[in-house]
């Protein structure tokens, strides 16, 4: 039996498999010395069968939200009692706060990126081409972001094309609410010369690099931009490859810029302030302590 936290400092963490390398806990102890909460956040390192009764056991002693990384966003939805507009659309759920009686599921993953892309690298979606590889939570957390940002086109591909295909049908009526287009395919049948391509698999954790198969034509249009969802040097491979298409004038981004965006998010549906995720991404991009 889990004993009640008896501190009143209110308690948060990162629930996944593998965690160990999440920098969200210094992430959000900055946010929390920006803003003045009390609050302690931490990893969770969940038994791949033994999801729920992490989460169940983090309550108990406590935990008053967590988020949540792969493989558990499908579950997690599941497990939530309500859901925010965003997670329903998403079929996933990124973080969870835990309202007594009612647990609650949101989705910040893509408000996160298409901030990362929009803001901080100064790139604005509208009338352009999106490439997003891999049809899983993770993409499924950002296709209607990204639809939002109002591309001409999103292209959605998998390994497998039917689960590609799925993706989108969820998303179909919303990419029509906002007039984009939306396609899927397998990796055979990427497409050429994209404006924006992100890379939403778990190829580069895996250590698998690049997750499509060798082509002649460039995947990237020159000058364009390039986002691998996980963040390191696990991103390195792809954005490598990335640069080569791109040339002079492409930006290359891994996962971190998303990491804080959609931690500020997941901090204020927490806490009801908004942090200062800029300055907090500037320290870590340049070494420095992310609450410098």
């Amino acid at each position: 039996m889990t004993a009640a936290n008896p501190s009143p400092i209110d308690l948060y963490v990162v629930a996944g498999n593998p965690v160990g390398h999440s920098r969200s806990p210094e992430i959000h102890a900055a946010f929390a010395k920006q803003t003045g909460q009390s609050l302690h956040y931490d990893r969770l390192l969940c038994p791949l069968d033994g999801f729920e009764a992490s989460l169940r056991a983090f309550v108990a002693g406590g935990g008053r939200g967590c988020n949540i990384t792969v493989p558990f966003k499908f579950e997690a939805f599941r497990l939530a009692a309500r859901h925010t507009p965003r997670a329903l659309l998403a079929g996933a759920v990124n973080t969870m706060r835990f309202d007594e009686g009612a647990w609650l599921g949101d989705n910040t993953d893509g408000a996160g990126l298409v901030a990362d892309i929009e803001r901080n690298a100064n790139r604005p979606l509208r009338d352009r081409r999106v490439l997003l590889i891999g049809a899983g939570g993770a993409s499924a957390g950002v296709l209607g972001s990204l639809i939002v940002g109002r591309p001409a086109e999103v292209r959605v591909v998998n390994r497998s094309a039917d689960k590609a295909i799925a993706l989108i049908d969820t998303h179909r009526d919303w990419a029509a609410q906002h007039g984009v287009r939306l396609s899927a395919a397998g990796l055979d049948e990427v497409g050429d010369a994209h404006d924006v391509v992100i890379n939403g698999t778990s190829a580069s954790l895996s250590g698998a690099g690049v997750p499509l198969p060798p082509r002649d034509a460039p995947v990237l249009a020159r000058g364009g931009i390039a986002v691998d969802m996980m963040y390191g040097p696990a991103a390195a491979a792809f954005l490598d490859w990335a640069r080569a298409q791109a040339g002079d004038g492409g930006e290359m981004r891994d996962g971190l810029g998303m990491l804080v965006e959609q931690a500020a998010e997941a901090f204020f549906l927490w806490r009801g302030v908004r942090p200062d995720s800029a300055r907090v991404l500037a320290n870590l991009r340049a070494g420095r302590e992310a609450d410098a």
